[in-house]
């Protein structure tokens, strides 16, 4: 479940990376124009200036204090978006073999009426113990972080400011208005971490598939901010810091979640959809070697038994 919300929030974000590049057009002196830049990329490239005014001239710490502002506006949503997820994740685990009854008839179904009944049945199970076929995760913080990250990147990559190269625009060493090798290896490090941290407190199997999300998710952050100016790459490393701390308050807090799900499961069992499959032991052969053995083991009891009498 996480997988696909990491998945579909970063192919998003791409995506809209690849879309504004084309979105803003330029005039043949170079002039940008367009609705995202007119309504979107003006009206923060004038909050920048502001901020970088006030904090110094330097529009490095302007996109620091955006960042901020967003992330703690968005932070109590993104919170509760994952305690969600987590709720989710852990009610998995008691319908778990049902649900692995359910893949076993898929993976064994031939024809297409067995196959939708499987299908049937996994939704049913899905709906009737309340838990959702999206993982819990809302569609909200991703659609508020749309508009966010379209006016910074418009603002970013057509900021007067940012392309002249004034004094302003350089920050640690780093020109804001330039792709840059480190800021992009840093957003890759610290979203590689965020997911390792992702994964802590969580079962064996859902780590499994989850590795590939660790990677995949870093590697398209790298993408767009090694494409794009050193300034979004400052957002994405700043926003990445936020999100390593989002994801610490849901692992210090899942023990809690784990508890009040298991109380929750307590008062109101999971219903059965499907009779989970019970392993059969399997049975032991038993060898002519291993039965002469036997045998001598038991007539050398019953003459002891013998001579004690």
């Amino acid at each position: 479940m996480k997988k696909m919300k990491h998945l579909s929030t970063l192919t998003a974000i791409a995506g809209l990376a690849l879309l504004l590049t084309g979105c803003v057009q330029r005039t043949k002196s170079g002039k940008p124009y367009g609705a995202i830049y007119d309504y979107l990329a003006v009206p923060t490239q004038h909050v920048m200036s502001w901020l970088a005014e006030m904090l110094g001239g330097s529009y490095g710490w302007a996109i620091i204090a955006v960042t901020f502002i967003v992330r703690m506006v968005l932070l109590p949503m993104m919170i509760n978006q994952s305690r969600k997820a987590t709720v989710q994740q852990e009610k998995m685990s008691f319908v778990k073999p049902q649900m692995a009854a359910i893949q076993e008839r898929q993976k064994n179904a031939t024809t297409n009426d067995e196959k939708a009944a499987a299908s049937q049945q996994m939704m049913s199970l899905y709906k009737d113990n309340g838990i959702s076929m999206t993982g819990g995760m809302g569609c909200l913080p991703i659609l508020i972080q749309f508009p966010i990250f379209a006016a910074l990147y418009a603002a970013i990559q057509y900021s007067p400011a940012l392309a002249s190269g004034a004094s302003g625009s350089m920050f640690m060493g780093i020109s804001l208005g330039k792709p840059n090798l480190v800021l992009a290896a840093f957003s890759f490090i610290i979203y590689l971490l965020q997911g390792w941290l992702g994964t802590l407190g969580i079962p064996a199997e859902q780590k499994k598939s989850m590795m590939s999300m660790m990677i995949v998710s870093p590697l398209m952050i790298f993408f767009v901010s090694f494409k794009a100016p050193a300034g979004l790459g400052l957002y994405f490393f700043v926003g990445g810091i936020f999100a390593c701390v989002q994801t610490l308050i849901i692992y210090f807090y899942r023990p809690k979640i784990r508890a009040s799900v298991a109380e929750e499961m307590k008062k109101n069992p999971p219903k059965v959809v499907i009779e989970p499959v019970v392993p059969v032991a399997p049975k032991t052969t038993v060898t002519p070697t291993q039965t002469h053995h036997n045998n001598r083991q038991r007539n050398a009891g019953k003459q002891q038994h013998h001579h004690s009498d």
